[in-house]
C-alpha cells in the first residue's frame, strides 16, 4: 500500500487518514495538523482505481457497493494497520480513523469488523447503505459524524442510517450538520474537541 507515516510525540495516539474518491495520501495531512499536530499520522492511499480515481473499494455505481470487494479491502486494510503498528511502534488500540467520504465508508467497515477495535473515529460525509448482520458492541467508542444538510451524494435518510448504525451499538455520537459533501471549519473544530476529551 502507498502511505505516509509521520511520527508524533512519544506515546501519542495515531490518526489513520483515509481520503475521499479521487484523493491520495497527501489530501488529509493538513487536516491532521489542525486536529492535533502532536499525534502520529498514518495516511493511506486507496488501492482501487475507478476511472483513474483512487478509492478504498469498488462500487457498481453511486451508493452501490461491491460488498465482496468491500470485505476484501477491509480485511487487507486491517492487516496493513496491524503490520504498520508493529513496524512503527504505535499502539493500534489508540489509533483513530479519520475519513472523508469514501475514506469514512471504509472506516465504518473496519469499525464494524470483529478483528479490530477503535475508541474514537472522525467521519466526514459518510455513506453506508449496507445491511449489517453483526451487532458489535461499540459502547466504549466516541464517533464524530459530520454530515451535509444538502449533500448531493448522501441523502438525509442515508445520514440518519449512519447515525443509527452507531447509536444502536451503543457508541457516543457527536453530530455536526454542515451544508454539503464537505470538510468545514465546524467539522474540524468538533473533531478537535472530541480528541481533547480522549487525551
Amino acid at each position: 500500500m502507498e502511505y505516509i507515516f509521520r511520527a508524533g510525540d512519544t506515546n501519542a495516539p495515531t490518526l489513520i487518514l483515509l481520503h475521499g474518491t479521487g484523493g491520495d495520501e497527501h489530501d488529509l495531512l493538513p487536516l491532521s495538523e489542525l486536529l492535533n499536530p502532536k499525534y502520529n499520522v498514518l495516511s493511506i492511499r486507496g488501492e482501487v482505481s475507478e476511472n483513474g480515481m483512487n478509492r478504498f473499494f469498488k462500487r457498481h455505481g453511486e451508493g452501490q457497493y461491491d460488498l465482496e470487494d468491500l470485505k476484501l479491502r477491509t480485511d487487507r486494510l486491517i492487516l496493513f494497520l496491524k503490520e504498520a503498528a508493529e513496524r512503527y511502534g504505535f499502539d493500534l488500540t489508540q489509533a483513530i480513523p479519520v475519513g472523508f467520504s469514501n475514506g469514512s465508508n471504509i472506516a465504518i467497515s473496519m469499525i464494524l469488523h470483529q478483528d479490530i477495535s477503535f475508541k474514537a473515529a472522525l467521519l466526514y460525509a459518510p455513506l453506508y447503505p449496507v445491511d449489517i448482520a453483526n451487532d458489535k458492541d461499540l459502547s466504549d467508542m466516541k464517533v464524530l459524524l459530520s454530515m451535509g444538510e444538502h449533500d448531493p451524494i448522501v441523502t438525509k435518510e442515508d445520514s440518519m442510517h449512519v447515525i443509527d448504525i452507531f447509536e444502536k451499538r451503543g457508541a457516543e455520537v457527536t453530530q455536526v450538520w454542515v451544508n454539503s459533501h464537505e470538510l468545514t471549519q465546524a467539522g474540524v473544530e468538533a473533531g478537535r474537541e472530541l480528541l481533547k476529551v480522549m487525551d
